[in-house]
């Protein structure tokens, strides 16, 4: 291959690059046409790179690399808000561009244009099937429910019903998130006590589990008081 094909490869690494890019661009997420751009081009000097390189021309050992390198600015676009994840169809984009340039860098001109194609009919042309998919009814889905257990003990006793609280909720498939212990302040009670709570999430209802945990921790007689809550809901006291 004459080394003037070399430039042609970049070239088109670049375009096809935006090509992807412009989407992502048009639905104003956070990596757009420069950054898609500038994958692909990076993914073909690479490429380029191992095939220039006297005695170690190995293209599909710098494409590993590639594949590797691209992960680390995939993730720096993923980002959690509350029980949500953003960014991962953004991060898969720039992995596919990343692709898209080591097909320019090989000179496999069709299969970098025929990935360009399909990584851009993926982006639109399943958008309406995802619309359609998450109008469905929730009777399927698996919804996060988010629980409170409330536990009032006496102080000398804290350990040991909290390990008993934590043995329970590990049995459940159930995911422990945070686990306090507060003084309960009672001027009229010379014991002094403490509330322990647990707060709990579920991909489905778990009502009969916290029940089972709660009614476990009503028998120690060192425990007053024993009770679940679903988040923002009324507490079934024991």
């Amino acid at each position: 291959m004459e080394i003037n094909d070399y430039p042609l490869r970049l070239a088109l690494a670049l375009l096809l690059g935006a090509a992807i890019g412009a989407e992502r661009q048009w639905r104003q997420r956070m990596a757009g046409l420069r950054t898609n751009a500038l994958v692909a081009l990076g993914a073909c000097c690479f490429t380029v790179f191992g095939l220039v390189t006297p005695g170690d021309a190995s293209p599909t050992r710098v494409a590993a690399q590639v594949v590797t390198g691209i992960g680390f600015l995939g993730a720096g676009v993923i980002m959690r808000e509350g029980l949500n994840i953003r960014g991962l169809n953004t991060a898969a984009t720039l992995w596919c561009a990343a692709a898209v340039g080591v097909f320019c860098g090989a000179g496999a001109y069709l299969l970098a244009l025929a990935a360009t194609g399909l990584i851009i009919g993926a982006n639109l042309g399943l958008r309406p099937l995802v619309r359609l998919i998450d109008r469905q009814p929730d009777a399927g889905s698996e919804v996060e429910h988010a629980y409170r257990i409330s536990v009032t003990c006496k102080a000398s006793k804290e350990a040991h019903i909290r390990a008993l609280l934590v043995q329970a909720i590990a049995g459940g498939e159930v995911r422990l998130r945070r686990l306090d212990s507060e003084d309960l302040a009672d001027p009229a009670s010379t014991a002094e006590r403490v509330v322990i709570t647990a707060e709990l999430a579920s991909s489905g209802r778990a009502e009969a589990l916290l029940e089972a945990i709660v009614g476990r921790l009503s028998l120690e007689g060192s425990v007053t008081r024993a009770g679940w809550a679903e988040a923002g809901g009324g507490t079934q006291a024991h």
